[in-house]
């Protein structure tokens, strides 16, 4: 497939599918992506154009391609503690709160996890903070979701390979949390037991997710329409329990989408906290 020969119809039509399925949109100038990351899986298809692929993915019964397109699409770059500043804030801010409010059982949710390094990062900052803090909290839930299956299943598997475990993790935390086996890296189960990994479409329903105390949705609205954004972000805020924690990425701000939360400024970044005195109503956007 030659990005000079993608008729600008065929083009168009996939950046509509591709929004509509998965919330992502794409830009205008992005040919090479969509070659770079589909060529393949095309021609293991035997599809011939874009709009081909269009046309066989709304086609009944074309789930499995649906899912193999819309993961190689939205298939992102992730690595243990990312930006470090955000666990940090993690251990030192936001579950000292916790344990002064007496939130005996935390739920954690990592939204648009990849493979799993952010769930299991904030798993090893809680067991940290739990062996500096006996008895301040109990037992957390991680809930890491993805729109892509395969991820969910390498992350569930908590199984990576040397190059995946050097990409932030220190030596210290490797040696551990991770048994070696072979030329892979396991996590262990004092890390893995508190995580849960699902499946979930951001722009569908969180309702079945249940409530949180904090929610890391990090380097993910960057890839959203607006609205898309105005959406998940009241969503979110709904989700949240009372004084509940919202991380963005760096470069990621809900100030023109939501007045819900409140800018907490920490030494080396900054967290959103839900406004606790907001009416229901205006956590919804409304």
């Amino acid at each position: 497939m030659n990005t000079a020969k993608i008729p600008s119809q065929d083009f168009d039509a996939f950046r509509a599918f591709l929004e509509e399925s998965s919330g992502i949109v794409l830009g205008e100038n992005k040919h090479y992506l969509v070659l770079s990351r589909l060529g393949r899986l095309m021609r293991e298809a035997n599809i011939d154009s874009l709009g081909e692929l269009v046309e066989q993915m709304r086609k009944p019964f074309s789930r499995g391609l649906k899912e193999q397109v819309i993961e190689a699409m939205t298939t992102n770059e992730t690595f243990w503690f990312r930006d470090s500043f955000p666990f940090d804030i993690l251990s030192q801010t936001i579950l000292p709160d916790l344990a002064s409010r007496r939130v005996r059982l935390p739920r954690i949710w990592s939204a648009a996890c990849s493979s799993g390094q952010e769930a299991y990062s904030i798993s090893m900052t809680m067991q940290e903070f739990m062996a500096e803090n006996p008895g301040k909290l109990g037992e957390a839930e991680i809930l890491g979701t993805d729109i892509a299956p395969t991820v969910i299943q390498e992350a569930q598997a908590g199984r990576y390979d040397g190059l995946a475990v050097a990409r932030g993790l220190s030596e210290e935390r490797k040696q551990k949390y991770f048994t070696q086996q072979g030329l892979h890296w396991v996590v262990k189960d004092e890390i893995k037991r508190r995580v849960r990994f699902t499946l979930a479409n951001l722009l569908q329903s969180y309702n079945p997710l249940g409530r949180f105390d904090v929610i890391f949705c990090r380097n993910v609205l960057i890839y959203f329409s607006t609205e898309s954004k105005r959406d998940m972000i009241a969503r979110m805020a709904r989700c949240l329990n009372p004084g509940g924690y919202l991380f963005l990425g760096s470069s990621e701000s809900i100030t023109q989408h939501s007045d819900a939360f409140e800018l907490v400024r920490a030494p080396r970044g900054s967290v959103y906290k839900l406004k606790e005195d907001l009416e229901r109503g205006r956590l919804a956007g409304r």
